[in-house]
């Protein structure tokens, strides 16, 4: 376990990940909500790269014939961030959509205008 002065990459994970979660709660556009959404998405990638990797370990290609597994890098947090990714790209561009859908209907992007907009239709 490192100390808290070398940790820099948890410690600029943990403060996107605050960034983003501040962006998602306080703002009323769809777009700083969804903009939000992919900060903290990108917090939890640099986290997970961060603890993949291990200081004087190779990627696991066994070239030299070293069979022995403390001398390479886990790859699967690696595998975990790009699957992640993946999915992200694809969960924003459905956001994406979706809010494209609600601005033609109701000419704004703020939710609490859509919200009180939606409770006129009900009455």
């Amino acid at each position: 376990m490192g100390s808290f002065a070398t940790n820099y990459e948890e410690i600029a994970a943990v403060l996107l990940f605050v960034i983003g979660m501040s962006n998602l709660v306080f703002q009323p556009n769809l777009l700083k909500k969804i903009i939000g959404l992919d900060i903290m998405d990108s917090a939890v990638y640099l986290f997970l790269a961060a603890k993949g990797y291990i200081e004087g370990r190779t990627a696991p290609i066994v070239v030299d014939g070293i069979l022995d597994a403390s001398h390479y890098i886990n790859p699967v947090p690696a595998g975990l961030v790009l699957t992640g990714i993946v999915v992200s790209v694809s969960v924003s561009a459905l956001m994406m959509a979706l809010t494209v859908c609600l601005y033609r209907e109701y000419h704004t992007l703020n939710i609490d205008e859509i919200m009180m907009k939606l409770r006129k239709e009900e009455d």
